[in-house]
């Protein structure tokens, strides 16, 4: 299996923990299925995992592409589809196992262990259940992964191991990896917000305290016209006290937020006849909370969705949640992408939204926006953005608890 220099100098380090942090598409899988299939080849009877951040990415990341790689070498005894457990001719194993199965992760003693796309799986399976695995069989670690934030476990595992005897640690970007062309790093400087493109190809640690919108006063207030017929976009968050609108235009790849509404223990109704009285001409396009196909905020038992609809507005909304990190880097990249560009503009007179885009921070130290009341307004702009102009990365999302208190993830 040919490695890129990169690989090649991780391959060739004899450190004993190793800590590998890249850009996206490096290929951190390819040289995974290397060092897994050097290690049980080097040691027979020997016991290797890949653990991923769940057990449904381990299979569809992993299992094929090692299957292919062994049976082209002729190593294989046996496979297990159903443990996606292989045993080789030697009597070594390789398994692939996800942090979503705590229990399988306990009692087995280790010569190899490769974490896959590790900053998504609990610290707590390292430090409480794999790495005492590795200890009777002096066992050897492969850390591969995209990097999070200052202040989180990936950040913390890559700086010890820059320092700490027996660890090695590397750092490249996706253009360093080779996999991926230039015109395609740079449409995605253009697609994405900065720190997300810096995170994401440039395998940087961003830290994300402070602010949380890429706002600039200077760059995205702009006095906009206020029309009086056409097609209006409304993003729409429905907080009983207040709820909040933004009312914008979209102009090919830009949206123009002309006004807004910021309303007290205001309800979906009172809302919708505001909406006519002042734009009685207007096309209305409304981008709001998906909840808003169950949620009421008005009397009479009916949802806010058919509420809208029956007041002769078309409704644009997905069937679920984007995940909260997804709507902010939609944001961030129409403010400001990594290329430089600014396609999202507001008018002066929107105070409230201004006042959102700007005072909306993180909690300290986390990556967890703080709910310190100016958060509504802004998810009114998420809604209309997210849904017009969606970024996607590749986040895991949250379905349930954990035994280390973190929830299973699972990929889309």
């Amino acid at each position: 299996m040919p490695l890129s220099v990169p690989q090649q100098t991780v391959a060739d380090d004899t450190s004993r923990f190793k800590v590998l942090i890249t850009g996206r598409r490096f290929g951190k899988t390819t040289l995974g299925i290397r060092e897994i299939c050097k290690s049980a080849a080097k040691k027979p009877g020997s016991i290797n995992w890949a653990v991923c951040p769940s057990y449904r990415m381990a299979k569809q990341i992993w299992w094929m592409e090692l299957k292919k790689k062994l049976n082209e070498l002729r190593w294989i005894e046996t496979t297990n589809e159903a443990e996606l457990t292989i045993l080789l001719k030697n009597k070594s194993v390789i398994a692939l196992k996800g942090c979503d199965s705590p229990d399988s992760l306990r009692g087995v003693g280790l010569d190899f262990v490769i974490f896959d796309e590790f900053q998504d799986s609990p610290k707590q399976a390292w430090t409480e259940v794999i790495r005492p695995t590795l200890s009777d069989r002096n066992g050897f670690a492969l850390f591969c992964g995209t990097p999070k934030g200052v202040g989180s476990w990936s950040h913390e595992l890559y700086t010890r191991a820059i320092t700490e005897q027996d660890w090695g640690a590397w750092q490249y970007t996706t253009i360093e990896g080779g996999n991926v062309p230039m015109e395609e790093i740079e449409s995605a400087k253009r697609d994405l917000p900065t720190k997300i493109f810096e995170q994401e190809y440039l395998a940087t640690f961003t830290s994300y305290q402070g602010r949380v919108m890429d706002f600039d006063y200077k760059r995205n207030v702009v006095p906009l016209d206020d029309p009086h017929t056409g097609v209006i976009s409304v993003g729409m968050d429905f907080n009983y006290n207040p709820f909040c609108l933004v009312i914008a235009q979209v102009k090919g790849k830009e949206i123009h937020i002309f006004d807004e509404m910021h309303i007290p223990g205001s309800n979906t109704d009172e809302v919708c006849d505001e909406i006519k009285a002042r734009y009685p001409n207007s096309r209305v396009m409304v981008y709001p909370d998906p909840a808003a196909r169950q949620k009421r905020t008005s009397a009479g038992g009916k949802t806010d969705f058919s509420i809208l609809i029956n007041a002769g507005f078309t409704v644009k909304a997905r069937q679920s949640h984007t995940p909260v990190r997804d709507r902010v880097n939609a944001v961030n990249a129409m403010l400001k992408n990594a290329a430089g560009e600014t396609k999202l503009f507001v008018d002066p007179k929107c105070k409230h939204t201004i006042d959102s885009l700007t005072k909306l921070t993180y909690k300290e130290g986390t990556t967890q926006i703080d709910k310190n009341g100016y958060e509504h307004q802004a998810d009114a702009v998420g809604y209309l953005v997210d849904y017009l102009f969606p970024v996607k990365t590749q986040y895991p999302e949250v379905e349930g608890p954990l035994t280390w208190g973190v929830g299973v993830r699972r990929y889309n």
